[in-house]
Order: structure tokens, then sequence, then C-alpha cells
């Protein structure tokens, strides 16, 4: 029996799109309404490989912002991300945000910013 090797452009395809999808559902997802203080959406994304879902939710108040987003695969994959924002003096902010992936790592980034 003789088998055919398998491209590695072959064996990238289903991840590339399965990034471009979870990249879809991202830029769905992540349009805030400004005047809005709690806004929130959700949506599917269908693909040859299976479905992708997502939701976003966020809220704004008293000099803070915070939003949580999450997609999942068809393969029971779900990636979670949450973060916040919070104006500490006249032109300054400090930030935290949180990435949790399919198999359970997580990534939190903070810090502050100031515009001087």
């Amino acid at each position: 029996m003789t088998t055919s090797p398998v491209s590695p452009a072959a064996t990238r395809a289903p991840h590339l799109l399965a990034a471009g999808a979870l990249l879809a559902i991202a830029a769905l997802f992540g349009v805030q309404a400004a005047e809005a203080s709690s806004w929130s959406r959700g949506g599917t994304v269908a693909t040859p490989y299976g479905t992708y879902t997502g939701a976003v939710a966020g809220a704004c108040g008293g000099g803070s912002c915070s939003r949580t987003a999450v997609a999942a695969g068809p393969y029971g994959g779900t990636v979670a991300r949450s973060g916040s924002v919070t104006r500490t003096a006249p032109g300054a902010y400090s930030y935290s945000r949180t990435t949790v992936g399919p198999y359970g790592n997580s990534v939190t980034r903070s810090g502050s910013v100031s515009r001087y």
C-alpha cells in the first residue's frame, strides 16, 4: 500500500481557515456603541470545517470600561478574552486584559498609558 505525501500547505489550510473565522467573529463583535453604557452581541460563522459561535459584552461607567468576548469552535475549543481600562487622571489610563486559550492556558497583560 502506498500513501501520497501531504503538502505542508494542505495541513495548514484548516488552521488558517479556523483562524480566519475567529478573526471574522472578532471583527463582527468588536463594534461598540459609544453612547451605550452597556452592550452585547452574538453570532455564528459557518465554514466548511464547522460552525464557530461567539459573543461579546461590554459596559462603561464611572471612568472605567470593560469587555468580555468568547468564541467557540466546532470541536468544543473555546477562547475567551476579558479586559478593562480605567481613567486614573486626566490623560492617564490603566488597563488589564486576560486571554484564556482552548487548553486552559492564560495570558494577562496590564499597564498604564498617558498622553504626556
